[in-house]
């Protein structure tokens, strides 16, 4: 029997801040490999400082795919990640090289690698709907909305995650069938062999304070003019996921006179700090992955270059 070996591909996961896109470039400059986002906050254009893009100086040298597919009027979901990827995927491995794929969104590594159910597709206004309901009565309201619908699939989302929890909501609106109740189907496998990195830092102080520091970076690069000629164009308000994104939303509290800038910075660091977390208890139960401590850490990329030079001699 003659068994054939998957092409590899390098998935590079961890909290936001952690030094992903650092450590990506760094492994590009000696692999033969194409960088390829897992960001559901990139694929906007426009969504430049706040999302931390890499620069154009740092795009140039090392091209990264599916960062500014899409206009931020839009709404962009894991199927349609999970298409775009696997067709930059396929376009690296026949050009002779190593798919990299580096992000955040931990649920676009999942549906990447496990697949999706046959799902109904975003309705824009029952999502604005939604929103709407959201905006008047709080998350937890709605969260507690999805408690009663579907338990089973609130006990897997925190409280603290409206984009999981809208898009739990909008199935059962739209089908008349919970999320959970999708669960049972047949997903094609990835035609790839993963080679999974986490940046899993131990020390939450290290992070917290790369996460404060960061934010202030981006005051400085000009965040709030970026934000306020995104809220200017036409349809755009801030019921859009784009403009719900950690730090957009929060600009728009403070462009809106509704918080002062003391209340910008809090509510942002807070929220991405909350975001950090819930990515953290996600790679926790991934199975399969290298982790490095990247708050102690002081040989990390060394040891994982010798990783991937072992890995991929297989």
């Amino acid at each position: 029997m003659v068994i054939t070996r998957l092409p590899p591909a390098i998935f590079l996961t961890g909290p936001t801040a952690s030094g992903k896109t650092s450590l990506a470039m760094q492994i590009a400059a000696e692999f033969p490999v194409d960088i390829v986002s897992v960001d559901a906050a990139q694929v906007y254009r426009g969504l430049d400082i706040g999302t931390a893009k890499p620069n154009l100086e740092e795009r140039t040298r090392f091209p990264h795919r599916l960062i500014d597919i899409c206009e931020p009027s839009e709404i962009y979901s894991a199927a349609d990640f999970r298409v775009d990827a696997l067709r930059a995927m396929q376009e690296i491995t026949a050009a002779g090289r190593i798919p990299l794929l580096v992000g955040g969104t931990l649920f676009y590594f999942r549906a990447l690698e496990k697949g999706l159910p046959d799902l109904p597709a975003a309705d824009p206004e029952l999502r604005k709907s939604l929103l709407h309901d959201a905006d008047t009565h709080g998350w937890d309201v709605l969260y507690e909305r999805l408690r009663s619908l579907d338990p089973e699939r609130a006990k897997r989302i925190h409280p603290n995650d409206p984009q999981r929890i809208l898009r739990a909501l909008e199935i059962i609106h739209l089908s008349g069938k919970t999320a959970s109740g999708f669960r049972d189907f047949e997903a094609e496998p990835l035609p790839y062999e993963p080679i999974k990195i986490q940046l899993y830092p131990n020390d939450r102080t290290w992070l917290h304070a790369r996460i404060n520091r960061r934010f202030q970076e981006m005051l400085d690069q000009g965040f709030l003019d970026e934000a306020q000629q995104l809220f200017l164009k036409p349809g755009l308000h801030p019921d859009l996921p784009s403009m719900r994104t950690v730090g957009y939303r929060q600009a728009g509290l403070y462009l809106s006179k509704k918080i002062n800038y003391d209340a910008l910075i809090n509510l942002a660091t807070t929220a991405t700090r909350q975001l950090a977390k819930r990515q953290l208890t996600w790679m926790r139960g991934e199975q399969g992955a290298e982790r490095f401590d990247c708050s102690a850490e002081p040989n990390l990329f060394s040891r994982i270059r010798e990783i991937l030079f072992a890995r991929l001699r297989q």
